[in-house]
């Protein structure tokens, strides 16, 4: 397709935007418009699917045909087969008259099914034996009955994934899969963001006659950054709560931040897979990685714990300070500025440029506490000095073997409770011959 030729579908369908990868999913949307191919979009929510669907349509032969949009995470579960394709009266309670479904009211024209993803699975067996056939059976009836209905499916999850947790049916997944079509989030779209804002806001002005909006060059920056995780829909709630609680209609960048989630606004990737290069293609989750910085904890704090006894032990200056000199690892990350009196540590570089020492003195002890009295003090509190393992691999058994314990046996639940999918679980056990636990 020319510039022009996709310009003139964006003008009529009210789409704004230059992004190339905008440009490329009108292209493969006017492409399939002529056929009866199934397509699937793909995209976040907020980033305009349902554009797509309608250009679909009405570039298609079926343009003169009935066009419906169904939410299906919005219909109950108990109802959707009666949504979709129809039934008898006296087939449920409450059914006090036939009534046809969405597929027989529109044959001939085209379905849009948004977050197919939330599709039952029992539904998603019915809308197989529609696409692959054409044929469905009204609830409450034996009677099969035809229909030619193009389907044009969308969802913001990742359905792969589903098929792979078992939430979606892999043979339905390939059949309305023929053509994939990919919305790019709002966040990947450069300067589109201005540019729908723009809009936005003139919108409103001549809705409600008043004087737009306008941004410094530094709050236009502000915006572009922003990750817009709810896309085209919370750019548009941003604009128009611009629009109305401003008196200033030039806002700069610190007012446009008001008007932005400091959570949000971050573009930077966040690594969940690896936490340096050690961690690098380890596998490990993001469970793993907290575990082991909990277990690095507590393995800081025994440490700490022993240095202690041995200081108290020691009984003299020169012994603590040696004691410190050899641990010094365990003060590395501390930031705090040195004293110069008090009960607390003196802070100072070592000989060698290395690591900080941190050196106890009689002198630094307060006034009226006695050197002695106060290391005979720290002898007589308790310490735990019970070794624990610190194995990850360890640790995670034991948390699967009482995760068991605790659902008797019932690997399904043990697996919600450790916040894992069963499959993950099963690998677990087979990974640690816990499978006849």
């Amino acid at each position: 397709m020319t510039p022009s030729e996709i310009q003139s579908i964006k003008q009529r369908f009210g789409i704004i935007g230059n992004a190339p990868s905008l440009n490329y999913a009108i292209q493969v949307a006017t492409q399939v418009a002529p056929t009866d191919m199934t397509v699937l979009i793909t995209g976040e929510s907020g980033s305009g699917k349902e554009s797509f669907s309608k250009i679909i349509h009405a570039l298609s032969p079926r343009k003169h045909g009935q066009f419906i949009a169904i939410n299906c995470g919005a219909i109950p579960e108990g109802t959707i087969d009666s949504e979709l394709f129809g039934h008898e009266k006296g087939s449920f309670t409450g059914a006090q008259e036939a009534r046809k479904g969405y597929f027989e009211v529109t044959n001939g024209g085209t379905i849009f099914l948004d977050e197919i993803g939330e599709m039952p699975l029992g539904t998603q067996a019915r809308l197989l034996r529609v696409l692959e056939n054409g044929e469905f059976i009204r609830v409450g009836s034996s009677k099969v009955q035809k229909t030619d209905v193009r389907v044009v499916a969308a969802t913001n999850v990742n359905l792969l994934d589903a098929v792979r947790e078992g939430r979606f049916r892999e043979d339905l997944y390939y059949r309305l899969n023929t053509v994939p079509i990919t919305v790019p989030p709002l966040r990947e779209r450069g300067d589109d963001i201005y540019l729908l804002f723009r809009k936005f806001t003139t919108d409103f002005s001549d809705r409600y006659r008043v004087k737009p909006i306008t941004l410094t060059p530094e709050a236009v920056q502000e915006l572009q950054r922003f990750r817009f995780p709810g896309n085209i829909r919370q750019l548009k709630n941003v604009a128009e709560q611009l629009s109305v609680l401003e008196t200033d209609r030039e806002i700069d960048m610190r007012r446009l931040r008001q008007y932005l989630p400091a959570e949000q606004a971050s573009q930077l990737p966040m690594l969940l897979h690896a936490a340096g290069p050690d961690a690098a293609g380890s596998g490990y989750s993001e469970r793993d990685l907290l575990y082991k910085v909990l277990f690095d904890m507590r393995r800081d704090m025994t440490d700490l714990k022993k240095l202690v006894l041995e200081m108290a032990a020691g009984q003299r200056p020169q012994d603590s300070q040696e004691l410190l000199r050899q641990n010094s690892h365990l003060f590395t990350n501390l930031n705090a500025a040195p004293y110069d009196g008090g009960a607390r540590p003196l802070r100072q570089p070592s000989p060698d440029g290395g690591a900080t020492e941190y050196i106890l003195t009689p002198g630094q002890l307060d006034d009226a506490t006695d050197y002695e009295d106060e290391v005979q003090r720290v002898e007589d509190i308790p310490h735990e000095t019970e070794e624990e393992t610190l194995s990850l691999e360890a640790k995670e058994k034991e948390m699967i073997l009482k995760a068991l314990k605790k659902h008797h046996n019932k690997r399904k639940y043990a697996a919600h409770d450790l916040g894992i999918s069963e499959r993950t679980l099963y690998r677990k056990l087979k990974q640690y011959d816990l499978e006849n636990a």
